[in-house]
């Protein structure tokens, strides 16, 4: 199934193209650096094992499955629909595959959405202060609009990445606390 892009997605794409230019060219690359597949995955991993040492066993899990499991649902998703990305001639990354969803929009959503999670549930601090929470939003709003930005995503494919992938972090909350639920001792995991 091929999607094509919308008349919305081809106004906004022709406003930013028209409009690029320093630093935010430089800021676009920097920030979309943290969406990246390599840099995220070290964080998880360094997140997981993290956990781990600290015997948060249950936790690890919702990082390193939903992190994983949402990887691959994008990369399924992406080959299901196969939409083509903007010109390249605009492109200020040189980069291939397909683009619907934004996979650096999804997959910043879910990996920073379940760090957010794995926060609350373990540190008292950041449940008294919930604001804090806000920076996992925040920092993958900022990631797909620099892949609009830098011309490699529609509009409605750094949308959908980030309403799939903040749907799949619900997803994962619900599954992961059934199955704590289930785990001996229930919901206990030490803080």
């Amino acid at each position: 199934m091929i999607l094509e892009q919308t008349s919305v997605d081809v106004d906004v794409y022709r406003w930013v193209t028209e409009r690029r230019g320093e630093p935010w060219i430089t800021l676009s690359h920097t920030v979309t650096f943290l969406g990246n597949t390599i840099p995220l995955t070290i964080i998880v991993v360094a997140v997981v094992i993290g956990l781990s040492i600290r015997r948060h066993y249950a936790t690890a899990v919702l990082v390193g499955a939903g992190s994983l499991s949402g990887y691959l649902l994008m990369v399924a998703l992406k080959a299901i629909f196969g939409r083509e990305r903007p010109p390249e001639p605009d492109r200020l990354i040189d980069i291939g595959n397909h683009s619907f969803p934004s996979g650096h929009s999804m997959m910043s959503a879910v990996c920073y959405g379940l760090f957010a999670v794995a926060a609350f549930h373990l540190s008292s601090w950041v449940r008294e202060h919930r604001w804090i929470i806000g920076t996992a939003p925040a920092l993958a709003v900022l990631i797909g609009v620099s892949r609009i930005y830098l011309g490699v995503h529609w509009l409605t494919d750094v949308l959908a990445g980030w309403g799939i992938g903040a749907l799949w972090v619900a997803l994962c909350l619900v599954i992961w606390r059934w199955w704590r639920s289930r785990l001996p001792g229930g919901e206990a995991e030490p803080v």
